[in-house]
């Protein structure tokens, strides 16, 4: 007997551990037991909230951001065009079950040799977990060669990002056939569910780069970054026209669409001996309140026309939120779910005034976008702020990657099917 595709007498990933509460050494002579720290009684809030895995979009795009996020992009081995659609297959099967809260497989009869689940994330509860999963150029050509036969299928807004202004990728954090992001309310669920899917992939894809991140979802209002301003604040109100991709593309992307992401680190020793009006500068908007320069309010409309005493810009030309929004750029925008991140310290020299050389915070911002088209999303977008944005004297992109994000997964379908069905 099953149940909820597990053998009855076999634990799930909330019960797997439960057993071991009751264990003793017996003996000659038996030492009292320490006590054993008591479980919480119930779950933090949100830690047994569940996101749908099915439906017309991936989940993780649209859905309110979670606390935390680990990415990870994958470079395929398989050497059949048949293993990566059985890989997707599994991928399909775990990411339901673990999105449920689930192991990534169902635990066997046998648990003594079985390796159905690494374990760290048992009892956690889902977190409210979201996977959404990315195709990269390299699915469908690699170094020239059409190595599965894919290559008249690539969509034509999975282009290679051009090299912008100042980049400074580093190969050990750019490009990948395959990327995986996770998002969670708890980091340990999160790291999880890539940690299976990874090991699902052994011998048909293997781990290019990672990234993990997080985000303030507490507090009042729009998120802060690392940098203390408010970020996030103007979104696209229609993700139809901005976000999912329509009749343009093939069917496997209609209702899909496509990923920019970019490890950005920033100088934060530099920005915090910088005063804050020079900041506001800098990026456009007031720093505690959030409005742009010349507004009251977080969400007052950027005024561009304003002009000072002096015939000045009250939002100057070089301003990051001038350049960014749509006003300047055609009407292009861009979802962004940018997490922060902070990965110890390095050794820095750095490319602008004042030149400092030493050991910095390596922190910064993971910026993930999604968009309708690359071309007329990210890259328009950027290109322009690579060039002229005063916030380039603070920061550095260091990692980069696109990816095709599929249509979402009907129930019975495995992630993009229809892909394969017309190849």
């Amino acid at each position: 007997m099953t149940k909820n595709g597990v053998p009855e007498g076999h634990p799930s990933r909330r019960g797997f551990l439960a057993a071991a509460a009751g264990l003793a050494v017996a003996g000659p002579s038996v030492a009292k037991a320490a006590p054993a720290p008591s479980a919480p009684e119930a779950d933090p809030p949100g830690q047994s909230a569940v996101e749908p895995f099915f439906g017309r979009h991936q989940n993780g795009i649209a859905t309110a951001v979670q606390s935390y996020t680990f990415f990870a992009a994958l470079d395929l081995a398989a050497k059949k065009p048949g293993d990566v659609v059985d890989l997707l297959r599994d991928w399909t099967a775990a990411a339901a079950r673990l999105m449920q809260g689930d192991t990534a497989q169902p635990i066997g009869s046998d648990v003594s040799t079985a390796a159905p689940d690494s374990g760290e994330a048992l009892d956690l509860g889902p977190a409210r977990l979201t996977l959404t999963f990315g195709f990269g150029p390299g699915l469908f050509v690699k170094e020239g060669n059409d190595r599965y036969g894919w290559a008249a299928s690539r969509p034509a807004g999975l282009v290679d990002l051009p090299r912008f202004n100042g980049d400074q990728l580093q190969p050990s954090h750019t490009g990948g056939d395959l990327s995986i992001q996770a998002c969670a309310d708890d980091p340990q669920v999160a790291f999880h569910a890539v940690r299976q899917l990874v090991r699902l992939a052994y011998g048909r894809a293997e781990l290019r780069w990672t990234q993990s991140g997080f985000a303030p979802t507490r507090g009042k209002g729009t998120p802060r970054n690392l940098m203390g301003f408010k970020d996030g604040t103007a979104q696209p109100k229609n993700l139809d026209t901005a976000v999912w991709v329509g009749d343009e593309g093939a069917d496997w992307m209609q209702g899909g669409t496509y990923l920019v992401v970019r490890k950005i680190r920033i100088a934060l020793e530099h920005w915090d001996r910088t005063p804050v009006d020079f900041q506001e500068q800098v990026v456009g908007r007031h720093k505690y309140s959030g409005a742009p320069l010349g507004g009251k309010d977080e969400f007052d409309p950027l005024d561009l026309t304003a002009a000072d005493a002096d015939g000045n810009p009250v939002i100057p030309q070089s301003a990051h939120v001038r350049l960014a929004t749509a006003a300047s750029n055609d009407g292009a925008q861009i979802l962004r779910r940018a997490f922060s991140y902070n990965d110890g310290t390095n050794f820095t020299a750095e490319r602008w005034p004042p030149w400092r050389q030493g050991l910095e915070y390596d922190a910064g911002l993971f910026f993930v976008s999604y968009q309708r088209d690359p071309r007329t999303g990210f890259i328009k977008i950027f290109d322009k702020m690579s060039k002229l944005d005063m916030m380039n004297q603070f920061t550095t992109h260091i990692g980069s990657g696109i990816f095709a994000c599929p249509r979402g997964v009907a129930e019975g379908e495995f992630l993009g099917e229809r892909l394969f069905r017309s190849t």
